[in-house]
């Protein structure tokens, strides 16, 4: 398998090759899945793009971080679970310091090997939710949420809309997924709210083969009268869904995604029968903040970044943007519990594992108020922070809501007792062994 390989060296790009003194340049070495071929593709690139650009400008701007530059190989996947794990051994072979899979397929299919091969699994508000319990999974890490939260928000926000959670009951909501381990991850909690709350809930699978055909599907949620609408969709299948959701008459309004479907290439498709369309999210939009403009004119401007130039900004570039800093802080994290700049999984493990970013430090990082402090401890590998709802208002997202918070104490015990039935599966799952460097 031909595997796409980017690397991000000195700042004209082949530096590390140029010489004694290159070769012995500290360094930190990254293997990322990617997607920028398939049907994925839509959602992969601009996040690939944005990741790759923040870690670029760190390499332009300040040497790499601590004088160890970022040295960052993208893995072509195109979505598909075997070429990951195939990634994975390319990550290890390579000395990856983490291990990002970008889907939940390869997530699910590397959580077993990340003990063994001690690399850190980064699944950035992906992947198994129940892996957010640090004591069973000290190796994977799925922060600022997970699909658990996220089905939480969905709810108190329908709610606020409908007048109260008591006059959810009767009300029928329908979970529009992906027919693979991602679209099937909120249902646990979905079934368990229902319960709770006393609503419908109805589920319209959408096989992966079909996810520019749903006609059938949304004459489904037409004939069932459904009242909302959550997506759970990836790439091809969420602007789909939403010219849909137009034709079916379904209120835009009413159709809420997951942060995974709320691109401007999810909405932008649907021209007018786009206005309205809701998704969560968790950070800001745009390029009015000074990390945005650094990379812009560090990256950017100098030709060195796979995005164009007008996608730059955009919610899920920005999303890759997020996901950047987040890695970069661990790593920074990483070189100070180790003093060492060039660093291991296992630092890179305690790096994350520790990773603690105030309102203060995304400031000093270029982001004031772009996204919410974020706070990792070896409990809590997730933090199940608060989300907001953003809205289309036909050619750009716009904030809709304040932060909504999910209701820990209700999603904690469940995400908790999934770790139990993971390790019960998977019998001689190791008992966590590995130091702690903050509690609490």
């Amino acid at each position: 398998m031909k595997l796409a390989r980017y690397a991000l060296a000195l700042a004209a790009g082949a530096a590390l090759m140029a010489g004694p003194a290159a070769a012995q340049q500290d360094q930190i070495i990254f293997v990322s899945n990617t997607y920028r071929t398939g049907p994925f593709s839509g959602s992969g690139i601009p996040i690939a793009d944005g990741t790759r650009d923040y870690l670029m400008m760190l390499n332009a701007r300040d040497g790499g971080i601590n004088g160890a530059r970022i040295v960052l190989e993208e893995c072509e996947t195109q979505y598909d679970t075997r070429r990951s794990v195939e990634c994975w051994e390319q990550a290890k072979a390579r000395g990856s310091v983490l291990y990002a899979p970008w889907s939940t397929g390869a997530a699910l299919a590397t959580i077993p090997r990340a003990h063994i091969d001690k690399i850190p699994i980064f699944a950035m508000a992906y992947g198994l939710s129940p892996a957010a319990v640090g004591e069973t999974f000290p190796w994977v890490f799925n922060p600022p949420m997970t699909y658990w939260d996220g089905a939480s928000i969905w709810i108190q926000y329908i709610a606020q809309r409908e007048g109260g959670f008591d006059k959810l009951r009767g009300k029928t909501i329908g979970l529009v997924h992906l027919d693979a381990p991602f679209g099937k991850e909120p249902i646990p909690v979905l079934e368990a709210l229902a319960k709770e709350h006393g609503f419908n809930l109805k589920l319209y699978p959408v096989n992966p083969t079909e996810m520019q055909n749903q006609s059938s599907t949304w004459l489904g949620i037409r004939r069932d009268r459904t009242d909302w609408i959550l997506l759970q969709g990836w790439g091809a299948m969420n602007p789909t869904a939403v010219r849909e959701a137009g034709r079916a008459g379904f209120p835009r309004d009413k159709l809420l995604g997951i942060w995974w479907a709320g691109g401007d290439d999810d909405a932008r498709p649907a021209g007018a029968d786009g206005r309205g369309y809701l998704s969560i999210s968790w950070h800001q939009v745009g390029t009015n903040f000074p990390v945005i403009q650094d990379i812009i004119k560090h990256v950017v401007d100098r030709g060195q970044s796979q995005s164009p130039r007008d996608k730059v900004g955009e919610n899920l570039y920005n999303r890759g943007v997020y996901q950047g800093i987040l890695i970069a802080e661990a790593m920074r994290n990483a070189q100070r519990l180790s003093g060492r700049k060039s660093i291991t999984g296992e630092d890179m493990r305690r790096g994350l594992e520790s990773l603690d970013i105030s309102a203060a430090r995304w400031a000093e990082l270029g982001a004031p108020e772009f996204a919410a402090p974020v706070r990792l401890t070896c409990q809590d590998h997730s933090g199940h922070f608060a989300g907001f709802m953003i809205q289309w208002d036909g050619t750009k997202w716009g904030r809709a809501t304040d932060w909504i918070q999910p209701e820990r104490n209700r999603i904690r015990p469940l995400l908790e007792e999934g770790a139990r039935a993971y390790t019960t599966s998977n019998q001689g799952w190791p008992r966590r062994t590995e130091a702690c460097d903050q509690r609490s």
